[in-house]
């Protein structure tokens, strides 16, 4: 019976696993002709990751509780109560992990810093844990001895738990003057060596997906005010931090501070449409113009103040729901990014749609439009992100229209893919990697000021609600071995060598650059998908010993997936059955 069970297992796999290769045989999804050519001397290429999601290490050498610490530990926040406790150990993986960027030979590497390991409940002046001043000490020294610039996020959602509990987190406008604290220490400690810092990583997510809806940590639903309120107060934050740079560091350590936004483009459904194309500049002022449009003009967007203003009114409220700024406030934030770390990942087609504001207040509904996808667009299962190359383009070109041309860094740009077998030959990260680069060398030949790429990201890691279930990475992550092993996909090879070349000099030689990628990562493919098929058949024998013990973890990672993929086995028998007898 256990030699039955154990082929009946393999068998399921392995189904998976092509089937899973058959629905990722993408087209590239992109307008216009392909661009050959080089990127400017010196462009920086690099990868980045975030310490919540990699570090793991959650309660060790004096590190404090983040907020994601606490909303991980509850069940059901998170895709099968995954939490980050270990994650990908980076905290003990200082060393190797540096080996992985050497070998994808990056100028710079993004990462941020946990402010509860640097401070355990948040305020400086109650303690200040040394343990946690010597891994980043030793983590930027580790990368400028291999040649690697550091460019050093303070703030990727990990607030400490502390001041969540005591002050109600970013909703508190006294966060503005803890955060300047933190950043501060870490100017002070690290900012000798540190030259680029961002302040927040994607505040529209902390705000609405923190504050709004309840996905992430910290879990508030303040609809239609939570949002406004937490971005308002992050926005003072990130300007405080930008002065205090200004006026006590900038002339000794010769830096630059700004922020990383992340945007999807919006692109009309109708280009006939001048609701449609309306429609279309509110969700991209909503989305990137909410906090870029403060930073660089001074104030939110019209449209923002309009929308928000008369719904407010309509729904009998005597103030806009968008808290205001005063005049001192908005020269005070004014300027304040020496440059503009820009995040993207996938575009929408937006169409108008009226929300009555009796409904009731929301961000969502605030907007008054419509998000659409192009089922022709190729997604890798994550039912959010499809690849849309020329998307990236129009988005940098706003950028350049909208905010007088600054400086970009590219702070995070990747796929993902939910998959439940190890695949190593991620063809569809190659394509999206070569769709997406090239469109921003476009871009460059368009005028934008794009200095740096990151791709998002080194390794598969935590992601959020999602838990394991999707991955990001160039590495893969196997999770479920203790030392957490880390393995070269396809797209590693690929990158690479854009990053040799510094761009894509001819067609044959960017066609050999996949061909040996996707080579190079089949035997290393099938040694860990035996590797995992034995694994599965260990645990399958281990729990027919002990049944009792483990039947939650056969439920979840046996049985679940096994009757899915029977109902369609049966499901597909079942339609060519009714076809045969309709013919």
């Amino acid at each position: 019976m256990r030699m039955c069970v154990w082929r009946l297992c393999q068998a399921l796999l392995l189904m998976q696993c092509l089937r899973a290769e058959e629905d990722l045989q993408w087209s590239n999804g992109e307008r216009g002709s392909f661009y050959y050519g080089s990127f400017p001397s010196g462009f920086s290429w690099g990868v980045g990751s975030s310490a919540f999601q990699t570090e793991g290490a959650w309660d060790k050498d004096g590190k404090g509780k983040s907020i994601w610490d606490v909303f991980t530990h509850k069940k059901g926040k998170v895709f099968m109560n995954d939490t980050a406790d270990s994650s990908c150990e980076g905290y003990y993986k200082v060393k190797e992990d540096i080996g992985l960027l050497k070998e994808l030979k990056v100028n710079h590497y993004r990462f941020s810093i946990s402010w509860p390991r640097l401070i355990p409940n948040g305020i400086k002046a109650d303690h200040v844990n040394e343990k946690g001043i010597k891994f980043y000490d030793d983590l930027i020294n580790n990368l400028l001895e291999n040649k690697i610039t550091p460019i050093v996020t303070l703030y990727h959602w990990d607030l400490p738990q502390v001041l969540q509990e005591k002050h109600s987190g970013w909703q508190n406008i006294s966060m503005v003057q803890y955060f300047n604290e933190y950043a501060n220490l870490c100017f002070e400690k690290f900012g000798d060596r540190v030259k680029h810092w961002i302040t927040f990583s994607n505040p529209w997510s902390v705000a609405v997906e923190g504050y709004e809806t309840g996905e992430h940590a910290p879990g508030y639903r303040l609809q239609g005010t939570g949002a406004y309120k937490a971005a308002h107060h992050m926005i003072k934050a990130h300007a405080k931090v930008w002065h205090t740079y200004n006026k006590y560091w900038r002339s000794k350590q010769r830096g630059m501070v700004g922020i990383s936004l992340t945007s999807d483009w919006g692109e009309p459904v109708d280009m006939n449409s001048q609701k449609d194309i309306e429609a279309a500049e509110r969700y991209m002022q909503f989305y990137l113009g909410w906090f870029a449009n403060t930073l660089y003009n001074g104030d939110y967007p019209e449209v923002m103040k309009d929308y928000i203003g008369r719904k407010s009114a309509q729904q009998g409220l005597a103030v806009s729901r968008l808290p205001i700024f005063s005049s001192q406030e908005k020269s005070y934030i004014k300027g304040t990014s020496d440059f503009l770390g820009l995040g993207h990942f996938t575009t929408r087609y937006i169409t108008q749609k009226n929300y009555p504001a009796l409904q009731g207040p929301s961000y969502f509904t605030d907007r008054d439009l419509l998000e659409l996808v192009d089922p022709r667009w190729p997604d890798p299962e994550s039912k959010w992100l499809y690849s849309v190359p020329w998307g990236f383009r129009r988005l940098l070109n706003f950028v350049k229209t909208q905010y007088g041309n600054p400086t970009v860094y590219v702070t995070e740009n990747g796929v993902s893919e939910k998959m439940q077998c190890a695949q190593l030959c991620d063809e569809w990260r190659i394509k999206y990697l070569k769709g997406y680069t090239n469109e921003m060398l476009k871009a460059i030949k368009d005028g934008v000021k794009v200095k740096a790429y990151t791709a998002w990201s080194l390794m598969d890691k935590f992601e959020w609600d999602e838990g394991y279930s999707e991955r990001f990475g160039l590495y893969y992550v196997e999770f479920k071995n203790k030392n957490k092993p880390r393995y070269p996909k396809a797209s590693v090879q690929f990158y690479k060598k854009i990053i040799t070349v510094n761009g894509f000099p001819n067609v044959r030689e960017v066609e050999n650059w996949h061909r040996k990628a996707t080579e190079m990562c089949s035997t290393t493919n099938q040694l860990l998908a035996a590797e995992e098929q034995r694994n599965t058949a260990a645990n399958i024998l281990r729990l027919i010993h002990d049944p009792l013990a483990s039947h939650m973890e056969m439920v979840t990672e046996i049985v679940v997936p096994t009757v899915f993929t029977l109902c369609i086995l049966l499901s597909a028998v079942l339609l060519m059955f009714l076809l045969r007898r309709q013919s």
